[in-house]
């Protein structure tokens, strides 16, 4: 049972369920959504925390025995110490549009005005290899996106990113950093004077990933899924075939968020993504502001399901250099198709980095997504 505290208990009831392993943001989605009261999660009994939509015999188990709350407290202590607090996904100031996704952070830290992750913008991506075209383009739409009082949402990578922050800031439109590391451990470390404006001048850095946690390379594709989920739209201003921008244009798309592309001189490698997402029909092509505004009024959901088999010809995925994740999902599917849900039970997989890695393979035109979020080898 829960102890008593001064905190805030919905606070604590979801810090604690995001440290129960296999439990996963989807789940905890539900529990929020089934309860008026979470803070009473931990108070109840397994008949009623089965009766949620995806909490079974195991998840309701590992919930009822949880008791680490000593834990809990330290990362509250620990994030007023670096001046951040955390928002949860029952709290107002989660941004709406981020809670409709798939698989939203069940928390995340923050440093800056929480309102900012709730104005409408558009997320802008790219390398980090930026070329000089790049950079301009970047600049260019930003502070015309931002001209409009639209909000920019990008990642504070070098390259595109950080030109995308810098442009909005520079014309007094708000903007949102969204890392792959704790809120204490900002990557890259060159880019802390940015980061400071950003909170310093109305916006918002945010991270759903604990204290101390290091930039490892998985954690970029994973916490891409925020940025297009606060994103009315994703512009992808540059960007090669493969790497974290066509991952996250990917994601915009299962989110049914409009997604854009700058097209790119022939000669330039690091722009071939955008054409490619131009030439399939993933992607508008750009060319004034207005290529934009024209799209965001309208109803998203437009983008099907054929948008995204982008590469025509089948392939043999063990003819591939997959890394390990990819290699056990292809392997599951081997047996037939699942839904995502019962992929990241069985392989005990966080429902965020299977998507992510189900995405990829999508991309590489070796699985194929169905209704209901139920995927197949091609």
């Amino acid at each position: 049972m829960q102890e008593n505290s001064n905190q805030n208990p919905n606070l604590r009831t979801f810090l604690a369920l995001s440290l129960i392993s296999g439990l996963g943001s989807k789940r905890i989605k539900f529990l929020a959504k089934a309860f008026d009261e979470p803070s009473t999660i931990f108070n109840l009994s397994k008949t009623e925390l089965r009766s949620v939509e995806t909490i079974g015999e195991a998840s309701a188990l590992s919930i009822l025995s949880f008791g680490k709350w000593e834990e809990v407290d330290q990362i509250i202590k620990n994030t007023e110490k670096v001046k951040a607090r955390i928002i949860t996904i029952a709290d107002p100031e989660y941004p709406g549009l981020l809670k409709q996704i798939y698989d939203p952070p069940a928390l995340f830290w923050l440093k800056g005005d929480p309102e900012a992750l709730s104005k409408p913008g558009v997320g802008v991506i790219g390398t980090r290899n930026a070329t000089n075209y790049g950079k301009k383009m970047a600049e260019k739409f930003s502070s015309e996106i931002g001209n409009q009082g639209l909000c920019i949402f990008s990642g504070l990578a070098h390259g595109i990113d950080a030109f995308a922050h810098k442009a909005a800031l520079d014309v007094g439109a708000p903007t949102v950093a969204v890392l792959g590391s704790g809120i204490d451990n900002l990557y890259p470390r060159e880019n802390a004077d940015l980061a400071n404006r950003i909170v310093r001048e109305g916006g918002a850095v945010i991270t759903e990933f604990p204290l101390g946690t290091i930039p490892d390379a998985g954690n970029f594709p994973v916490r891409n899924r925020i940025v297009s989920g606060m994103s009315l739209g994703v512009l992808v201003v540059e960007s090669g075939m493969q790497g974290g921008s066509m991952i996250t244009a990917d994601l915009a798309l299962d989110q049914n968020r409009e997604v854009f592309a700058i097209p790119h001189s022939l000669e330039n490698l690091s722009g071939s993504g955008c054409n490619y997402l131009i030439k399939t029909g993933a992607a508008k092509l750009v060319q004034t502001i207005d290529d934009i505004l024209d799209e965001l009024p309208l109803e998203t959901g437009k983008k099907n399901s054929s948008e995204k088999q982008i590469i025509p010809n089948p392939k043999l995925w063990k003819e591939e250099e997959l890394d390990e994740l990819s290699q056990k999902v292809c392997e599951y599917l081997e047996k037939g198709e699942a839904q995502i849900d019962s992929i990241g039970d069985d392989l005990e997989v966080n429902t965020s980095q299977l998507l992510v890695s189900l995405l990829q393979l999508e991309m590489k035109d070796l699985v194929i997504q169905k209704a209901g979020k139920i995927f197949s080898l091609k």
